[in-house]
């Protein structure tokens, strides 16, 4: 443990940056699941839905630092090019 008082102060503030930092990420994590469970039960309409809640966790988990925008941008295009496969299998079928 640090001995100097701004240490101190930091180590606190670091506490609690990995505790926001957490809890953001596992609501991000938490979108993105739920998003796998309606596209592995091929229910375009709750998949949908899902899509756009991960989305706004992931802008979210952007806009507090937790994630750089373009790892952001390319699990939003990873997710988007599922749901386009669910789709056309919808299509198809």
């Amino acid at each position: 443990m640090a001995n100097i008082k701004s240490a101190m102060k930091q180590a606190q503030l670091a506490e609690i940056r990995r505790r926001r930092n957490n809890a953001i990420r596992s609501r991000v994590k938490t979108s993105v699941r739920r998003l796998d469970e309606a596209i592995k039960a091929a229910d375009l309409e709750r998949a949908t839905k899902a899509l756009s809640q991960a989305f706004s966790q992931l802008d979210r988990a952007v806009t507090k630092g937790v994630i750089h925008k373009n790892e952001a941008n390319r699990r939003k295009a990873r997710l988007s090019l599922r749901l386009e496969g669910l789709k056309k299998k919808a299509v198809q079928a």
